[in-house]
């Protein structure tokens, strides 16, 4: 019977950079995913690491709020291959973003507010750096110090370095294990032959975004309590085009909103896409996707004046931020984790708080205590009968039925 140390439900980002810490100190780590790496909220993500903006924006930034201003340099050098996980493997999209702002006051404000809050002060762009996009855009053109990456390119180098430990299981036959006294003590899954395989672990974490919840009702059904929820969604329903777009990436700030979130990766076709999310895709919840699309155009006509959309194709896809639930039902300022003995529920709240998640998963871990045990490598060979997942694609990728607008958006049907 394989005996491991953690089993990991759930391969996004939380999961998977999670395997990435526990495994350098020493635990021995499986992962386990019923669809495909990074499918949900990872891959569909626009792969910002954030360092506080909205945060600044809502005048949010009290103790817990400023960890995120020190996820970009957590980041950046693992992406630089300088610190563990090793991300080298991962395609940066672009080293910054740009925040710029409409003639509005409240842009105007919002603006100022960003740059008195983050941790890296927006850069101010001479006239001849401002990219030609923005040149017809009022006021000074900052540029962030966010790295934007692409999640898909993400996911898959996080996961090349577990090839044994990451299997695909069915849900269906899923079964958690308790001991006499009630705790967790195993894992029961089926090997594609339909025969079951029991797990053993001294610990169990679920990082499966919107599963989370019926994972947490099978492994302890004692933690749901009538008329309350351990978990929230706050939906998003965000706008792709594609075609000739020059690559870009930046927010247009509007008062304590970003107003549109463009980020740009290439297709597998050559062509270049655009996700725009930001307030557009919090509006765009309550609207049809033909709604939705017509609506992107108008802001980024707005926001980006002299944009050129005659041509383009449009598309949209809703997604699922799912979190831990907090009081107020507003995002939480933090990573979520809900402990119970040995079983952990987490939630990382943004792509960019993955590190601090682990981190304190691990820490969690010791105090349990859950100590390492000698490397031993014979558990992996008894899994190697096991399916591994595949990486989800990125959304555009999987999009149908994209469309053409008729009819051009002048500025003043945007206004």
């Amino acid at each position: 019977m394989p005996n491991v140390d953690l089993i990991i439900f759930g391969g996004g980002i939380a999961g998977l950079w999670t395997m990435h810490e526990a495994s350098r100190r020493g635990y021995r780590c499986l992962l386990l995913e019923a669809s495909a790496l990074g499918s949900g909220q990872t891959v569909a993500s626009q792969g910002i690491i954030h360092g506080g903006l909205k945060y600044t924006l809502q005048g949010m930034m009290t103790g817990s709020a400023r960890r995120i201003r020190e996820m970009p340099s957590i980041w950046r050098q693992s992406l630089a291959g300088e610190k563990l996980p090793d991300l080298s493997q991962t395609e940066i999209r672009s080293n910054n973003c740009y925040l710029w702002r409409t003639e509005s006051l409240s842009s105007r404000l919002g603006m100022f507010g960003a740059k008195m809050g983050l941790q890296v002060v927006p850069k101010n762009l001479a006239p001849e750096d401002v990219p030609e996009l923005l040149s017809d855009c009022p006021g000074s053109i900052g540029q962030m110090d966010e790295q934007v990456i692409s999640p898909y390119s993400l996911i898959r180098n996080l996961a090349e370095a577990f090839p044994e430990q990451i299997l695909k299981y069915d849900p269906e036959s899923l079964k958690f294990v308790h001991d006499q006294n009630g705790k967790l003590s195993a894992v029961q899954i089926l090997d594609p032959q339909r025969t079951p395989v029991t797990i053993q672990t001294a610990a169990v974490l679920l990082t499966a975004g919107s599963g989370n919840e019926s994972l947490l009702q099978q492994a302890s059904p004692a933690t749901e309590v009538p008329g309350k929820s351990v978990m929230q969604k706050r939906p998003l329903h965000m706008a792709l085009v594609r075609g000739t777009l020059p690559p870009f990436n930046g927010h247009c700030v509007d008062g304590a909103k970003t107003r549109v979130t463009i980020t740009s990766d290439i297709d597998c076709q050559g062509r270049t896409v655009w996700q725009i999310g930001g307030q557009v895709a919090e509006t765009g919840v309550s609207m049809n996707r033909r709604a939705l699309i017509e609506h992107a155009a108008r802001e980024l006509v707005a926001s980006v004046p002299g944009i050129e959309l005659n041509g383009l194709e449009w598309n949209s896809y809703t997604v699922d931020r799912a979190e831990g639930a907090t009081k107020s039902g507003h995002r939480p300022e933090t990573p979520q984790i809900l402990q119970e003995g040995n079983l952990f529920t987490a939630w990382p709240t943004k792509l960019a708080l993955a590190p601090q998640l682990a981190e304190e998963i691990c820490e969690r871990l010791s105090a349990i205590p859950v100590a390492p045990t000698p490397l031993d490598d014979s558990w992996k060979s008894e899994l190697a009968r096991f399916l591994r997942p595949q990486v989800a694609l990125p959304p555009w990728e999987t999009a149908v039925d994209w469309v053409r607008l008729d009819e051009p958006f002048s500025q003043r049907e945007a206004a």
